[in-house]
């Protein structure tokens, strides 16, 4: 059984599709009938295609995840005795501990984790931490930072985890030329040759909106750019736009289906996270989602991202303007550069992050601890 908030979202369902496909398991979902997402409020999608089975369950309080609790069914359901128990929540919110209490007995509970800071979690965050890991058989990390962070904290010292990445779909995320002109027409993009620098993601000061803007202004080259997301910086996003009419486009409420298709209009993808106190990058499935496509990608060093990207990319330091100038002016201007980073991003996308791969790694592990 496989229990997450994010499970709203049909894709965020391929991981527990792509075990039971690979393994032969039978794999329950467990899956708010609702969600309130941080950009949407998120209604529960409906299957497509999956092979798990797909159990709707309420949720409360989920306006703040880190507070939410999940309904009666839920209990009801772990009440049943599982051989395991995969529970895609942060081992430190009240939902990890709730579900470590009702699956105690049930056979082995396996956390995942995107965190990637070793922090001080006050009361009752690192209660529930303390209480889930008790009683937990192993975790995962998504990623090298994860697992470094986690590998500091006393609650995962004894208990065993393993590091994989998360995945992504190549048949949905895949080169598509098509889709590509089609998405440069609506855009009023009917000029061939000028290269679409384009930014997927949040806008917020630690995703590097405004450092992007600033680089672009400087950038000797032509270039047109795409910003897809949303986000509190969209006021100033379109501000900076109105002044450059016939070369930015800013693009809000795209469903995560429609993502392929604005990734394929670009022609490199700038991922310029900033480093803040309290935060840094972590897995970016936007980066694997753009190797998919085989867009080259330009990112930060921060957190996370040096591992996802490995040579498939460029990275840069986070706030090296002139670098990030100097690598922007490059992959508009070396169309072969960008062919070859291109073919790297979309090689790797196929062999270490797509769904398959990362779900029989997953079974690797819980085989392990069944």
């Amino acid at each position: 059984m496989s229990i997450g908030h994010s499970y709203c979202v049909a894709l965020n369902r391929r991981l527990p599709s792509e075990i039971a496909k690979v393994s032969g398991w039978d794999v329950t979902v467990a899956a708010p009938a609702f969600f309130h997402g941080d950009l949407r409020p998120v209604p529960l999608e409906a299957p497509n295609g999956e092979h798990c089975r797909l159990e709707p369950v309420d949720t409360y309080f989920s306006r703040h995840v880190h507070v939410m609790v999940y309904g009666r069914p839920l209990g009801e359901m772990l009440g049943a005795g599982w051989d395991l128990v995969h529970c895609w929540e942060e081992p430190y919110v009240l939902a990890a501990a709730e579900v470590a209490w009702l699956a105690h007995g049930r056979g082995p509970l396996v956390y995942a984790t995107f965190q990637n800071i070793v922090k001080r979690y006050p009361p009752p965050l690192g209660w529930f931490e303390r209480f889930a890991m008790q009683r937990a058989a192993g975790w995962i990390a998504f990623g090298e930072t994860a697992a470094e962070a986690m590998a500091q904290r006393s609650a995962f010292k004894h208990v065993p985890g393993r590091v994989i990445p998360v995945g992504v779909d190549v048949t949905e995320f895949t080169p598509d030329q098509v889709a590509r002109d089609r998405v440069q027409s609506a855009l009023g993009w009917t000029m061939a040759g000028t290269p679409v620098v384009g930014f997927l993601g949040r806008f917020v000061p630690e995703k590097g909106v405004d450092l992007l803007m600033r680089v672009l202004d400087r950038v000797s080259r032509p270039w047109r750019a795409l910003f897809v997301g949303a986000g509190p910086m969209e006021p100033a996003l379109r501000r900076w736009a109105e002044r450059r009419p016939e070369r930015v486009r800013v693009i809000t409420g795209v469903p995560h289906g429609d993502v392929p298709a604005y990734l394929n209009a670009m022609d490199v993808l700038v991922v310029p996270s900033q480093t803040r106190p309290a935060w840094r990058e972590q897995f970016g499935r936007t980066l694997i989602e753009a190797f998919a496509c085989g867009v080259p990608v330009i990112a930060s060093d921060s957190g996370e991202i040096p591992h996802v990207v490995g040579d498939a990319g460029i990275i840069v330091a986070e706030s090296d303007e002139r670098a990030w100038m100097a690598a922007i002016d490059r992959a508009i201007d070396d169309r072969p550069w960008r062919e070859t980073l291109a073919a790297r991003g979309l090689d790797l996308a196929r062999t270490r992050y797509a769904w398959p791969v990362v779900a029989r790694r997953h079974v690797e592990f819980f085989e392990e601890l069944m």
